[in-house]
């Protein structure tokens, strides 16, 4: 485990930027499969490449997917594909055929499986399951990462590339990638900011007491390859 703390959500997308552009240049120019997450760090970050790197990245060999998504339309405020869109697809010469996003808008179950075969079809895989170059995770006040949530933590252990998880408030069905298909990646990048998360940033990395029930801390990818980008407010709590 690598981390990489910076003064704020600002820095942390400059940082994260240059390391997503230097991985795109180690490939050889073989496509490169990345999985994406939703929330207010990856704006920041996707706002900071369309701005900073609109030409210097080679963006036709980077595959898009998305790690969890909420079943709603892809117009909807909510779906973490539309922000995507809104914040770095509008404004960057990104191939069409390279999207391939979860279709909020049908059956959540069969949704899954639908998605789970195309992940099958299009990303490199082995005996565990897919080979994602890199899977980019977020992580939520309660612990939670993607879109498994502590109430149904269950569904990390599930042999599935995805499951439909329900979100503990709201209810909103939601697509999710399962442990296994995250733990299988290559690389495995938490983005991290905000005081609000530094309680479970500290709990989750220091292993204490407890820290099995949040979903984040079972986050352990087979490569070994797992880096956290945090800001100094989520990292506040941690002795460096």
């Amino acid at each position: 485990m690598k981390l990489k703390v910076y003064p704020d959500k600002n820095e942390v997308a400059k940082a994260f930027s240059e390391y997503l552009k230097e991985l795109l240049a180690t490939t050889n120019n073989k496509p490169i499969h990345v999985a994406l997450s939703g929330g207010s760090t990856p704006k920041a970050i996707f706002d900071y490449m369309a701005e900073n790197y609109k030409e210097s990245i080679d963006w036709s060999k980077l595959h898009l997917y998305w790690g969890d998504e909420r079943c709603v339309p892809p117009t909807d405020s909510e779906s973490n594909y539309k922000m995507t869109v809104d914040h770095l697809l509008s404004k960057i010469n990104f191939p069409e055929e390279n999207i391939h996003r979860v279709l909020g808008e049908n059956d959540p179950a069969q949704e899954a499986v639908r998605y789970g075969k195309l992940i099958e079809q299009q990303v490199p895989v082995d005996e565990d399951g897919p080979l994602f170059d890199l899977v980019i995770l977020g992580m939520g006040d309660d612990g939670h990462t993607a879109s498994i949530f502590p109430h149904n933590i269950e569904l990390w252990e599930s042999e599935q590339i995805c499951e439909v998880a329900t979100h503990p408030e709201s209810g909103q069905k939601r697509v999710t990638f399962t442990g296994n298909t995250i733990n299988n990646a290559k690389e495995v990048a938490f983005l991290v900011t905000g005081a609000s998360k530094k309680e479970k940033v500290k709990t989750i990395i220091n292993e204490e007491d407890g820290f099995e029930k949040f979903p984040a801390a079972l986050v352990a990818p087979y490569s070994d390859k797992l880096t956290w980008f945090l800001d100094e407010a989520a990292a506040n709590s941690l002795e460096l």
